[in-house]
């Protein structure tokens, strides 16, 4: 039982550091005057929006750009996790 225990308490560390070293990469994207960045929690940190673009351009570039901040923050965790071991002795 206390195995089981230690073994949370290693995953939640892991976590932690995972999330430590997340939190200063982040990505910029650009796309028809419209600038999203994210951070390496997935949180959006800015949203720059040109004075001269549309309404109905915001609504289609906006989830688009949303989306692929998401994907590149997604591979460099990926990419973080391979550095840092995996998540060693969880299973």
């Amino acid at each position: 039982m206390f195995n089981k225990l230690k073994q949370v308490k290693d995953l939640r560390n892991q976590a932690k550091t995972m999330q430590d070293a997340l939190s200063n990469e982040s990505v910029t994207l650009d796309k028809g005057g419209i600038t999203l960045s994210m951070d390496g929690n997935m949180k959006i940190t800015s949203l720059k929006i040109e004075d001269d673009v549309k309404k109905e351009k915001i609504e289609k570039i906006v989830p688009d750009l949303a989306n692929d901040a998401t994907k590149k923050i997604q591979k460099i965790m990926a990419q973080k996790m391979q550095e840092m071991g995996g998540l060693q002795g969880l299973f």
